[in-house]
Order: C-alpha cells, then sequence, then structure tokens
C-alpha cells in the first residue's frame, strides 16, 4: 500500500490552482486565502491534511489540521 506524502505533490498543486508555473500558483493560493510555505526554489509546499479540509469547506485551525491517531474498538462488537 501506497502511503501519501504530509505534502502535496507538484500535480496536485497543480491541479487545485490551475497554473504550472510557481509564481501563478503562489498568486491563486494567496488570492484564494491558503496556507502555504516555500522552498527555497520559491515552490509552494501544500499541508494534505490543510488541503483536505479548504476542499472540504471546513476552515483548518490547530485543532482539526492535525492528524489523530487512532485506535480499533472492538468494545462494541458482540
Amino acid at each position: 500500500m501506497e502511503h501519501a506524502s504530509e505534502f502535496l505533490d507538484e500535480e496536485e498543486v497543480i491541479r487545485i490552482t490551475g497554473y504550472q508555473i510557481p509564481s501563478k500558483q503562489i498568486a491563486w493560493l494567496a488570492n484564494n486565502g491558503w496556507q502555504y510555505t516555500l522552498t527555497r526554489a520559491r515552490r509552494p509546499v501544500v499541508g494534505r491534511v490543510y488541503a483536505r479540509l479548504k476542499m472540504a469547506g471546513v476552515k483548518p485551525n490547530a485543532t482539526n489540521a492535525t492528524t489523530e491517531t487512532w485506535t480499533l474498538d472492538l468494545s462494541r462488537v458482540g
């Protein structure tokens, strides 16, 4: 099973912004209120959990933008 990165890859950022040029991606992200950071090469980096929340219409914050660990609860299994 493939493990997804904590960050969107370049193709995913292109799909969201509609732009291939990093400066245009940065402008789109800024204009649409997305949080991002820049690499040394000035490419935007967007967190995967953050992007999922934004796309679902949930305003990401410190509480809901963290990946929760979970455990299997079998206490209700008969």
